[in-house]
């Protein structure tokens, strides 16, 4: 793979894998085309200066996509990568998962790991402050799209959305695993990498690639009660791949 180098570059990649995954019937293309979603509004947050330093953000902005990318395809050719994401890809291996399962173990390995080494590679141990502010507003940006994302799930299966608004969780189900961990841990790590030495690096993100793909467990193992729930609304889903990952990418 040719990494990206611009946040066109991102796009048009994400769109690639997403053509790719309903020609396969992938449930992979069901996180790239959240992805795409999330990668235009910061496009646009970077074309309507709504970040302090554009030209910066778009830096990060690639640099965090490019770790996501070239996972993906290290996977496709069986090449060695992180933990975390060898589970989140593992999944699309499994017929049970729920649409939203898919989409929270690509987000807890992207936002939990990703993130948090792309803001120290743009950084150091005295200008890692200086990018907070605009850090947070990626959190801005997440939050604009839960209504969109919890929408595109009701299509899939609508009765989702009702057990989600029942349980007072249809809000904090998606923005638990990403605003707000996005803001406190992977900001956290951040800091920490940017404040490490060169050579202990590597093992820092050995470790936190341990801890990240723990926190999956979380969501493709989360018990049996909660499991025969998935279960039927697994069942319950409507359409192909092809069609779940049409209405995401809408």
């Amino acid at each position: 793979m040719i990494p990206a180098q611009t946040i066109n570059d991102v796009i048009v990649i994400l769109e690639d894998i997403i053509i790719q995954s309903k020609t396969d019937n992938n449930p992979l293309g069901y996180f790239a085309a959240l992805y795409r979603k999330v990668t235009i509004k910061v496009k646009e947050g970077i074309e309507n200066d709504f970040f302090d330093d554009g030209p910066r953000m778009e830096k990060l902005d690639v640099i965090f996509a490019n770790r996501y990318l070239e996972a993906y395809f290290a996977y496709q050719e069986d090449k060695e990568i992180t933990m975390s994401w060898t589970k989140a890809f593992t999944l699309s291996k499994m017929y049970w998962p729920i649409v939203l399962q898919h989409l929270l173990v690509g987000i807890n390995a992207h936002i939990n790991l990703d993130l948090g080494i792309a803001a120290a590679q743009i950084s150091n141990t005295s200008t890692i402050e200086d990018l907070k502010g605009d850090f947070d507003k990626i959190n801005d940006i997440l939050s604009s799209l839960v209504n969109e994302v919890e929408n595109d799930l009701a299509e899939i299966w609508p009765t989702l959305k009702k057990i989600l608004k029942l349980t007072r969780k249809a809000d904090d189900f998606l923005v638990d695993f990403s605003m707000k961990l996005a803001r406190d841990g992977a900001w956290d790590f951040a800091v920490k990498m940017a404040n490490t030495i060169d050579e202990n690096i590597p093992e820092l993100i050995k470790e936190r690639d341990y801890k990240v793909a723990k926190k999956g467990n979380i969501i493709d193992a989360p018990g049996l009660v909660v499991k025969i729930i998935l279960m039927i609304v697994r069942l319950g889903e409507r359409g192909t791949v092809k069609d779940k990952i049409n209405t995401l990418n809408l």
